[in-house]
């Protein structure tokens, strides 16, 4: 009856505090019950959390962050090494061009358990390899150099913070930013989706703007306002137009304010095939079309940007 009692407590505390953790104790299935019953968005299997052992691919900035988060149990992967054996997640934190190499790396087994944090559209590589469902989060958060304590991306639109995640492993993700004080939103696919689309409109348009005028984030948003709004429009129609995406309302309020936020940030025109090739690519297949470029302020900017730094698009 003791037993019965605490769990009932402990169920209610947990759900008063609005998160649902599980407890590893013999009462734990009541417990879990109770939270499956007051989140029915979450599933009702039991859901792995922050003290589950990761594996964590790259040793940068991101990646020591998240091994700090998790308490130092985790294994830490460099690059070249085999990817262990287990059944937690495997935090990729590495370039993009470096994925191939990741999954290639890791047994078929466990490649279910990759969880991707890059920029950019990864659809096509995942389904490529039979991982679309796998686990993505955007990270909207900024490690200045290893071993710095994360600075949230917390902005005058979204107090609530930007940060999201979708798939198997998005409640432990979760949890582990919250141990580092980090907000993060867990969101249904679509959701995602739209939301992935979103960061990497911002990436791309801040990024060849402040490229083309020579300047940075902050300074894109202060001094050329209505063109990146404008560019923001456009990238959004595009995809709209190609993909079928619907956004939120305020896209381009909130990624101003995520500019403002991080407005020191250099801005620079990188990794063409994952970034800024995305909507070129657009561009082109009208081209080829005889159709009106969907992007022309976009295309305008990149070549400008291309002819100066000798970049080939």
């Amino acid at each position: 009856m003791l037993g019965i009692i605490l769990a009932v407590h402990v169920a209610i505390s947990v759900l008063v505090q609005g998160e649902a953790f599980v407890v590893s104790s013999s009462p734990g299935s009541s417990i879990k019950a109770i939270v499956a019953s007051s989140y029915p968005h979450r599933q009702r299997t039991q859901r792995p959390t922050a003290t589950t052992m990761a594996a964590i691919v790259g040793g940068g900035r991101i990646g020591c962050a998240l091994y700090d988060m998790g308490g130092g149990g985790d294994t830490l992967v460099g690059r070249g090494d085999s990817i262990p054996d287990g059944d937690g997640p495997i935090y990729v934190c590495t370039r993009n061009d470096d994925l191939e190499d990741v999954i290639s790396r890791t047994p078929p087994a466990r490649r279910e358990d990759l969880v991707f944090l890059q920029n950019g559209v990864l659809g096509p590589l995942l389904e490529k390899h039979g991982l679309a469902k796998n686990t993505q989060a955007l990270i909207y958060f900024a490690v200045s150099k290893k071993g710095e304590a994360p600075i949230d991306g917390i902005t005058d639109a979204n107090p609530e913070g930007l940060t999201s995640t979708c798939g198997k492993w998005a409640g432990e993700f979760k949890e582990r930013l919250a141990k580092g004080g980090l907000t993060c939103h867990e969101l249904a696919e679509d959701r995602y989706t739209a939301r992935m689309y979103e960061k990497h409109i911002w990436i791309c348009a801040f990024m060849v703007a402040g490229a083309a005028h020579k300047c940075n984030m902050g300074q894109v948003e202060a001094d050329h306002a209505d063109e990146v709004r404008t560019l923001i429009g456009e990238l959004q129609k595009a995809i709209e137009v190609e993909y079928g995406v619907v956004f939120e309302d305020g896209v381009k309020d909130r990624l101003c304010a995520y500019s403002r936020s991080v407005a020191h940030y250099p801005a620079a025109v990188k990794e063409f095939s994952w970034r800024n090739g995305f909507f070129w690519d657009i561009s082109e297949k009208a081209r080829k079309e005889g159709a009106e470029d969907p992007c022309p302020l976009h295309t305008k900017l990149l070549r400008q940007v291309a002819d100066e730094q000798g970049l080939t698009l």
